[in-house]
């Protein structure tokens, strides 16, 4: 290899040669080119790509918030809170009062008192325009005692509870009238469909022994858990003839006016029970 001028550098050879510092100088100037050059680029792509990924950051950011409120309701569709409405009143079905006749039909819901000034009051009985003059009245819980012939079983076998008799007048005809109580409604109507004559005539207050050993008129009926049934006669004791009408009329007009007094019973009941649920 040649080293140009002189032999080798070595002991006793002669010097090396001078360096080309020019060419040395250019040689690194030309690295430190290429150096910058290689960073400047890898800057610049660094740059170039951060700035894409920032716009696809932004880009999809955007696109999901877009997506996102779509997909949410307006506040027109948000759900509004769930509020239990206050009942009122009318939406409340108070059970409905009983009735009259569901009040008289069971002993357990006819509780007011029973006796002859309750159910026979005042001094005389109007029925149709026809008045009545009250005479005697009584009360037993000895049903049978008061009872002949085939009315005596039919109040004994069926649990009678209470008789309670009034006897009224008018135009020479008397009218003793009983009304027995049972325990419910069905008693009472089986009492009436066995009934036969006769309940005892009941005398005194200025009238005499009527109905007794004699042909008169008897009538039969029940109503709720109450029979009642009449004996009608001529007030001197004398027999009522097949063809009477006199008889026949007072009877039926007495047993009406104990149906509108049991009626007024059953009434006054209903009325009280209905404004004691009201208050």
């Amino acid at each position: 290899m040649s080293f140009g001028q002189g032999g080798p550098y070595g002991p006793g050879g002669s010097q090396p040669p001078t360096p080309d510092w020019t060419a040395l100088a250019d040689t690194a100037a030309r690295d430190r080119r290429r150096k910058w050059l290689l960073f400047g680029g890898g800057a610049l792509a660094a740059a170039a790509v951060a700035a894409i990924v920032a716009t696809a950051v932004i880009t999809s950011g955007g696109g999901d918030d877009d997506k996102n409120a779509s997909q949410l309701p307006s506040p027109k569709k948000l759900p509004s809170q769930s509020v239990t409405p206050e009942p009122r009143f009318s939406d409340v079905n108070p059970p409905a009062p009983l009735s009259p006749l569901e009040i008289i039909a069971n002993g357990k819901k006819d509780k007011a008192p029973i006796d002859a000034a309750g159910l026979f009051p005042g001094d005389r009985a109007i029925v149709k325009g026809r008045s009545y003059t009250k005479g005697a009245t009584a009360s037993t819980k000895d049903c049978g005692s008061v009872a002949q012939k085939k009315l005596y079983p039919a109040l004994t076998s069926n649990n009678c509870r209470q008789v309670v008799r009034a006897t009224y007048t008018s135009d020479g005809v008397a009218v003793t009238v009983g009304i027995a109580v049972f325990d419910n409604q069905a008693a009472a109507q089986k009492a009436k469909d066995a009934a036969g004559p006769f309940i005892v005539s009941l005398p005194g207050d200025g009238i005499g022994t009527f109905c007794r050993n004699t042909a008169c008129r008897s009538t039969s009926n029940a109503i709720g858990r109450y029979g009642y049934f009449t004996i009608a006669g001529y007030t001197d004791g004398s027999k009522v003839p097949t063809n009477d009408t006199k008889a026949r009329l007072a009877g039926r007009d007495v047993a009406d006016h104990a149906f509108s007094r049991i009626m007024q019973r059953a009434t006054a009941q209903a009325s009280a029970a209905a404004t004691a649920s009201a208050g």
